[in-house]
């Protein structure tokens, strides 16, 4: 049985079969090189599964005599790891991001999940998807085009076998327009990342039903309604950063776009503490992309990452 089976029978439910389709035509091209090395993973059975409060699979009774640390080399083979963390069958993976500090800032602002289907767009690894099942999300699809994001994501899913939960490597550009079937559409740390910014908002929009939330989380600027930063060149150290609005500015944007109920849950100023370098992600992280002797100026002179959450209906 291939991992995506379900997935293909719960978009047919959706009514997507045609797009179900076209997925497993190309899923299985696109993952060819990257499932060997998921299959190479041991066989093992978890006493306990955890995704409330953290994700927690087994413990580190469960591998037996396995040798643990041949596990940790094999998992550090999908390095680096970003998103997280994880702790599996006792070994720490201690990604760069604390996404579960971002989780615990955005969950007491939305909707509650239970019962609802949601579309985590820019996924990463999944692992706020595992978050969103833990909070009673009846369905959750990740879409992330980066392999090894996706890879990640296939090694907890070879554990925790949900068939509730997928991520696939796909774009928002892949996902059939206005097909107006999820509860929730969370897009974070996305938009900054797009050149046309309110194509990406009403790429959003059509994928909620009716009543549907969104929630966005992007990088913004001090500023009016007018305020929209362009950098020239990088932002700390990203090429592909496009524009930074101001949160007045941000707003004007939904409303635009046809949302009401518009609102900023919240902002943050991303740390050096929830990102950074670590034993799993061995590459420069947010302290390296930051002025030494100026900690809210990027390297380049610009405003340090400041991040802000947005809630938002389908009408």
């Amino acid at each position: 049985m291939n991992c995506y089976d379900p997935l293909y029978r719960q978009l047919a439910e959706l009514g997507l079969g045609a797009w179900a389709e076209k997925l497993r035509a190309h899923l299985p091209e696109r993952l060819a090189e990257r499932l060997a090395a998921v299959e190479s993973l041991p066989k093992l059975r978890p006493s306990g599964i955890e995704l409330k409060d953290e994700v927690r699979i087994g413990q580190g009774a469960d591998l037996g005599d396995l040798d643990r640390d041949q596990l940790v080399a094999q998992l550090q083979g999908f390095h680096p790891w970003r998103k997280g963390p994880y702790r599996f069958f006792g070994i720490d993976i201690d990604t760069e991001w604390r996404s579960d500090w971002k989780w615990e800032r955005v969950l007491p602002h939305i909707q509650p999940l239970a019962g609802r289907r949601v579309l985590d767009v820019g996924c990463g690894n999944g692992y706020h998807g595992w978050r969103m099942r833990g909070a009673g999300a009846e369905f959750v699809l990740g879409i992330e085009p980066f392999l090894l994001s996706v890879q990640q994501f296939l090694v907890m899913q070879r554990y925790l076998n949900d068939p509730q939960h997928h991520v696939i490597p796909v774009g928002i550009e892949e996902v059939p327009q206005d097909i107006a079937c999820f509860d929730s559409v969370f897009s974070m740390g996305v938009l900054y990342h797009r050149r046309s910014p309110l194509d990406h908002l009403y790429q959003l929009k059509g994928c909620l039903r009716p009543g549907g939330e969104l929630i966005l989380e992007t990088l913004i600027v001090d500023g009016g309604r007018e305020t929209v930063f362009v950098p020239q060149g990088r932002y700390a150290k990203m090429r592909n950063v496009w524009f930074l609005p101001s949160l007045a500015a941000l707003t004007l944007w939904l409303e635009r776009c046809g949302f009401t109920d518009v609102a900023c849950v919240g902002t943050n100023r991303t740390s050096v503490e929830e990102q950074r370098s670590t034993e799993w992600m061995r590459f420069e992280s947010l302290r390296d992309f930051l002025d030494p002797e100026d900690a809210e100026k990027t390297i380049e002179g610009h405003p340090a990452p400041v991040r802000a959450v947005f809630t938002a209906t389908r009408p």
